[in-house]
């Protein structure tokens, strides 16, 4: 009940869900050239618009990027709950990535800077999924008196 139905702004979160999508999208696609014929998970030197990456994360990249856009293109608050449920494994995943960055469990071939774009990612992932949200008019006077209750 305390996310915004409605939001003026709602338009440009959308706008900024989808372009995070298509960042991901594009890194992906440049990451899976760059890496094509070294191992599916292995630790390499490859690296894309300075992250880290392997197949295995640029397929991740762009099977996610893909997942967002096609949200943002339908809508009808779908958007809303990929967006969502994106940025929570983003954020599992970049998480994850710094607890193994130096051994031999990352899979993902990360390093810091990647660790941090995909932390800003999730993080604005989540924000278009909270403001984003498109109801009916009591809907959001539900929000409205549920937003000034204290």
């Amino acid at each position: 009940m305390h996310t915004p139905v409605n939001h003026p702004a709602q338009p440009i979160y959308r706008a900024i869900g989808g372009l995070t999508g298509l960042y991901l999208l594009v890194f992906g696609v440049l990451g899976f050239f760059a890496s094509s014929g070294e191992p599916f998970i292995g630790r390499g030197d490859t690296q894309i618009l300075g992250q880290g990456t392997n197949l295995g994360f640029s397929v991740f990249s762009v099977v996610v990027g893909g997942i967002v856009l096609a949200g943002t293109a339908i809508g009808r608050n779908l958007d809303v709950l990929i967006n969502q449920w994106s940025a929570y494994l983003i954020m599992v995943v970049s998480l994850a990535g710094l607890s193994f960055l130096r051994t031999e469990a990352n899979l993902f071939n990360m390093n810091v800077t990647t660790v941090v774009v995909l932390m800003a990612a999730s993080l604005v992932l989540l924000m278009a999924g909270m403001y984003g949200k498109v109801g009916s008019d009591d809907e959001h006077e539900a929000w409205q008196k549920a937003r000034l209750v204290l």
